[in-house]
């Protein structure tokens, strides 16, 4: 199982960005990647996911239009781009690979993935 590794997490007042980084992810057996955060009290949800040979991506409502999901295959490397943060995004963030290509009506499964992160936490002030 491969281990994955979350930074980049921090605060930031609304309005503004972060990037969040995950490694060890993009290895050549990951064929999917996915972004979920967890807000307390609340289910863990997928914010993006990737196909990671085709590249396409997939986001949450919430979120389109606002984050982007990218990998660099030299580095290894997972990235989640945040722009025009809100307060709701507030949540423990967390990097998950498969070995297999879900459905696209599944990709947003937290049970579709078997390699998990240990999170990084972002805080949006309004």
């Amino acid at each position: 199982q491969v281990e994955l590794m979350e930074s980049g997490g921090g605060s930031v007042q609304a309005g503004g960005s972060l990037r969040l980084s995950c490694s060890g992810s993009i290895e050549s057996a990951f064929r999917t990647m996915a972004w979920f955060r967890q807000a307390p009290g609340k289910e863990r949800e997928a914010v993006a996911t990737i196909y990671t040979r085709t590249r396409s991506p997939k986001y949450a409502d919430s979120v389109n239009g606002r984050f982007t999901v990218s990998q660099d295959d030299v580095q290894k490397t997972l990235y989640l781009q945040m722009d025009n943060l809100k307060y709701e995004d507030t949540a423990m963030y967390y990097c998950a690979g498969t070995l297999r290509t879900p459905a696209w009506g599944l990709l947003f499964s937290v049970h579709e993935y078997d390699s998990w992160g240990q999170g990084t936490q972002v805080t949006v002030s309004s």
